[in-house]
This record gives C-alpha cells, structure tokens and sequence, in this order.
C-alpha cells in the first residue's frame, strides 16, 4: 500500500498568517500607527476572519475618531461570535462618545451577559457613565463600584466612584439644609 502525503492545510495557512498579521497589526497600533493598525487587521480579516481581529479593527477605527467605521467592525464581530462580550462593550463605549448614551445601555448590558467577556470592569464602567448622563447617581455608584470589584487597579473608575461619592453627599447635605430650613 502506497502511502500519500498529507493534503496540505490551506486552512491552517491562513489561520497561521492572519494570526500574524494581527500581531503586526497591534504593534502597529501600540506604536500609535493606526492606519498601519487598521490597514494589518483588514489584511488579517482577509486571511481569516475573527470576531477578535474585526473588534480590534474597530478600536483602532476610534482612535482615527471614525467611530461609524469602529461600530461597524465591532457589528461584524458579533455576527462572527455573538458570545464575545468586548465588541458590546466597544459598541457602547463608542456610543457614548457620539453622546447616544440610551442607544449604549443595551449594548452594555449585553456584553455582561455574554459567556466570553472577561474585561466586564469595562462594561461596568461604561454603564456607570450611562447612568450618570440620567442624573441617576446611584446607578452609576453602583456600577462604578463593580468596575472596581472587577479590577480594583481601574483607575479611571477610583475617580469617577470618588467623583459620585462626593456628589451623593452634597446632594444629601443639601436635602438635609432644605429640610432644616423648611421646618
């Protein structure tokens, strides 16, 4: 019996080069290099798509401040893994940098519920300025305090917990100075 050589893996081939391709394309944007960054991940995609690289390629949308083109990639993330919590999360935080601060709650929420998030201090977080754009300062104490339960290091979310803390008690101050004067 003859034998033959193994069918080469085409498939494996892409995958081995876009995995490549996206590293170079992080450097790039670590670097600050984001049309590069964008330009590799593009390339990445075409090799082998991702719900990563296509999340990645959003994020590097937003620091060119295309954040039409970043929700976008970050839409086509979840078509490919919609168990993938960070392009939600994304979505959200890019919302909110438009000022569609109701349209990001359920994108937030979302990405929290997904089985394959292990970042959610950021979603927490994000929630907690969505919440605040409401005037509802305990909604957003409560989830900036989760922030800081995921990750305690959050330092963004330290300030913004301390940012609402102080205007919790001054609004309580000024309740009681009401009330005082009231009666």
């Amino acid at each position: 019996m003859a034998s033959h050589p193994a069918p080469f893996n085409l498939f494996n081939l892409s995958r081995k080069k876009a995995q490549h391709l996206f590293h170079k394309a992080y450097a790039a944007q670590r670097e600050a290099n984001f049309h590069q960054a964008i330009t590799l991940y593009q390339a990445s995609i075409d090799c082998y798509p991702t719900a990563e690289a296509h999340t990645f390629l959003g994020w590097a949308y937003s620091f060119t401040g295309d954040l039409d083109a970043a929700i976008e990639s970050c839409h086509e993330a979840i078509m490919i893994d919609p168990n993938l919590g960070n392009p939600y999360n994304d979505i959200g935080a890019y919302m909110i940098a438009q000022g569609r601060y109701e349209e990001a709650f359920d994108y937030l929420q979302h990405a929290l519920s997904v089985p394959r998030y292990l970042a959610s201090h950021y979603a927490h977080f994000n929630l907690g300025r969505v919440y605040e754009s409401r005037g509802d300062m305990v909604g957003a104490y409560r989830h900036y305090k989760q922030a800081l339960e995921v990750d305690p290091t959050y330092e963004i979310a330290v300030f913004a917990l301390e940012r609402i803390k102080s205007q919790i008690l001054s609004q309580d101050r000024s309740k009681k100075h009401s009330c005082q004067t009231s009666a």
